[in-house]
C-alpha cells in the first residue's frame, strides 16, 4: 500500500472452505496488563498526510498510520503479520472466488452510526467508482464488475460482485479465483465508511468518523503541525488502547525529531537519522530496536520521460542500476543497517527468493554500466544539456544523504550531468509525482499493506495500478500476475509471482536498492514499545509511565 510497509500464508483449496473464525490476537489487549497510565497520551513522529483521510484515497505512510488507528476493517495484522479478526465473524469460501463475509453485530462509528454489511459494500463501491478518483481504487480490481465502474466516464457506480444479504452479512464474487484475497482485507482500502462520508467526501476526509481503537480529537488535525488521537470508547476489538491517546507531531526532518527523543520531548520515533545511526543504541541505553520489516527502497524512472522510453530506456535504467554501489552507500551512510536488494519484494514475506534470473542487474559493475549506456546512445542520443535528476523529500531519514551519494556515483560512472532535486516534504514530492512533474528519477519505497508477495507487485507495476508511479505497462507481466492470483494455494501463487519478476528485471520499471530495517527508539516516559512486521510501531500497546 504504502509508499515508503509477512506471516504464514493462508492456504486455499477449491475443495475445502476457508474460514477465518472470530479470534483474539496475541498482541491485542495490551492495556489490560500493561500497568501503565492508561489516561496519559503518548507522542510520536509522522509526516503530513498527502490528502484527506479516506480509506481508498490514502496510500502513503503519513496518512496510513492515522487511518490504521482511527478505522478498523474485517481483519487487522498482529506483530508477526498474522491476520486477526476485527469486525469479521467469519470469512468463508469453497472455491477462492465466492466469499461469504459475516461481521460482528453491535459495532459503531465514532459518530454513532452502526457499522453494517452495507457500510463495507458502500465504501468499496465508492472506492472503485471512476468518478470518485480514489488512489487505491485498483485494490478492488478483483471484484466482479470493477471494470464497469472504473472505466473512464462510467455511469455505473456499484460492482455486481458485491451483495448485501442482511445487516451483518455480505457476499463477494471475484472475477476469477484469487489465492490471497482474504489476506488483503486488513488494508486501508477495505475499511467501512458511514453515510456521512458519501454526502461530503472532502469535508469527511478532514474530520473522519471511524470505528478503530482511536478517534480524531476535536480540532485534532492541525495541518503541518500535529494530529491528535484519543481512545474511541465504542471500540471493542483486540487492539484496545493502553494509553490515553497518540499525539502525532509533524517534523520537517528526523534530526529535530531525534533531538526531541533524546530530550524526552518525543516518546516514539520510527526513523533514526543517518547522522545518529552509529551511536543511537548507546545514546538511548536500551530504548531502541533494529529489526527487518516488510519494506524496500527503490528509484522510479517514469515511462513518460522521452529518453527513458522504449528499448533505449530499458538499457539506460539497467546502466543506472549498475552504476550504483549499493553496499558502499549502506556502509557509509546507513552503517550497515540495510541489505542489498535482490528482488522487488522483501525477505520478510513468505515465498521470497534471492535467486530470480535477471537479478544480476542490481550488481554494481561500472564497466558494464558504461557499455549499456553506450548501447542506449546508439539507439537514441542522450541530451546532456539537461541533468539527470533524482527527486527526494527532505523530511525522510537519510534521503538527502543517499540520493547525494547515488547521484555522484551515476555521474562519475556514466559521465553525465546529474544532480539531486529536493522537495521539503513527502507530501510535496508525492503531489509532484502524481502530477507527472518528474524530470528524472525519484526515490520510492514500499511498506507492505498485507503479507503477500503480490502486494509488492500488483499495486506498483500492474497496468493502471494506483501506485504505479512510472506508468509501467506490460501485457506479459499482467498475465503472469493474473496467473499467480488464480493459483489454488498461496505457495503455488508465490512461485508464479517470482517468475513474473523475471519480466521486471528486463524492463526495470523501478531500480531496487535495498531492503528496509526499522531503526527506532523511545523516551524514558514509555514502556511496551513494539514494532510490527511492517515497520510501524504498535501505538495502541505503548504505555505511558
Amino acid at each position: 500500500m504504502r509508499f515508503n510497509r509477512a506471516s504464514k500464508a493462508l492456504v486455499l483449496s477449491a475443495a475445502l472452505a476457508l474460514t477465518l473464525s472470530a479470534c483474539g490476537g496475541g498482541d491485542g489487549g495490551a492495556g489490560a496488563s500493561s500497568g501503565g497510565d492508561a489516561t496519559k497520551a503518548i507522542s510520536a513522529n509522522t509526516t503530513e498526510p498527502e490528502s484527506g483521510l479516506l480509506p481508498a484515497d490514502t496510500n502513503e505512510v503519513g496518512g496510513g498510520r492515522i487511518m490504521d488507528l482511527i478505522f478498523t476493517g474485517l481483519v487487522s495484522y498482529g506483530a508477526d503479520g498474522k491476520p486477526v479478526n476485527e469486525l469479521a465473524e467469519s470469512i468463508e469460501t469453497k472455491d477462492a472466488q465466492n466469499y461469504t463475509i459475516k461481521i460482528k453485530a453491535g459495532q459503531k462509528f465514532s459518530n454513532g452510526d452502526p457499522v453494517t454489511a452495507k457500510s463495507f459494500v458502500d465504501a468499496w463501491n465508492f472506492g472503485a467508482a471512476a468518478k470518485n478518483a480514489q488512489k487505491n481504487s485498483y485494490f478492488f480490481e478483483s471484484i466482479k464488475g470493477y471494470d464497469k465502474v472504473s472505466a473512464k466516464g462510467a455511469t455505473v457506480e456499484t460492482m455486481e460482485g458485491l451483495k448485501v444479504v442482511d445487516d451483518t452479512t455480505f457476499t463477494v464474487e471475484l472475477s476469477r479465483k484469487e489465492s490471497d484475497f482474504p489476506l488483503r482485507l486488513g488494508y486501508t482500502a477495505f475499511f467501512p465508511l458511514p453515510a456521512a462520508a458519501f454526502a461530503d467526501p472532502k469535508a469527511f476526509g478532514q474530520n473522519p468518523a471511524g470505528n478503530g481503537p482511536y478517534k480524531l480529537a476535536e480540532n485534532g488535525w492541525q495541518h503541518n503541525v500535529q494530529i491528535q488521537l484519543v481512545p474511541n470508547p465504542d471500540y471493542s476489538g483486540p487492539r484496545k488502547p493502553a494509553n490515553g491517546g497518540v499525539d502525532f507531531k509533524i517534523y520537517a526532518n528526523t534530526e529535530a525529531a531525534y533531538q526531541d527523543l533524546l530530550g524526552n520531548n518525543l516518546d516514539v520515533l520510527d526513523q533514526i537519522p543517518p547522522s545518529s545511526l552509529k551511536n543511537f543504541a548507546d545514546e538511548l541505553k536500551g530504548r531502541s530496536l533494529n529489526q527487518p520489516y516488510a519494506g524496500n527502497a527503490t528509484l522510479t524512472i517514469s515511462d513518460y520521460l522521452p529518453q527513458f522510453a522504449g528499448e533505449a530506456g530499458k538499457l539506460r535504467r539497467q546502466a543506472i542500476s549498475m552504476s550504483i554501489d549499493r553496499q558502499q552507500i549502506i556502509d557509509k551512510i546507513f552503517f550497515g543497517n540495510k541489505k542489498i536488494a535482490t528482488d522487488f519484494t522483501s525477505p520478510v514475506i513468505d515465498g521470497f527468493s534471492d535467486a530470480i534470473p535477471g537479478h544480476e542487474v542490481l550488481t554494481f559493475d561500472a564497466e558494464k554500466a558504461k557499455e549499456l549506456w553506450k548501447q542506449a546512445d546508439a539507439l537514441q542520443a542522450w541530451d546532456n544539456s539537461k541533468p539527470f535528476t533524482i527527486a527526494y523529500n527532505v523530511d525522510g531519514a537519510g534521503n538527502k544523504e543517499y540520493v547525494d551519494a547515488a547521484v555522484n556515483q551515476i555521474k562519475n560512472t556514466l559521465g553525465i550531468a546529474a544532480e539531486p532535486k529536493a522537495y521539503a516534504t513527502f507530501k510535496e514530492l508525492r503531489a509532484a509525482v502524481n502530477n507527472k512533474e518528474m524530470t528524472g528519477a525519484h526515490r520510492t519505497g514500499w511498506q507492505a499493506d498485507y503479507p503477500s508477495l503480490y502486494n509488492f507487485l500488483g499495486p506498483l507495476y500492474g497496468t493502471g495500478a494506483g501506485s504505479n508511479d512510472g506508468n509501467y505497462s506490460s501485457k506479459e507481466f499482467d498475465a503472469k500476475l493474473a496467473e499467480g492470483l488464480s493459483a489454488t494455494s498461496v505457495e503455488e501463487g508465490n512461485k508464479i509471482f517470482n517468475a513474473s519478476q523475471e519480466i521486471l528485471f528486463k524492463d526495470l520499471p523501478v531500480i531496487p536498492l535495498w531492503y528496509q530495517a526499522a531503526q527506532g527508539g523511545w523516551s524514558e516516559n514509555v514502556d511496551n514499545v513494539k514494532f510490527a512486521w511492517n515497520g510501524v510501531p504498535m501505538y495502541y500497546s505503548i504505555t505511558a509511565k
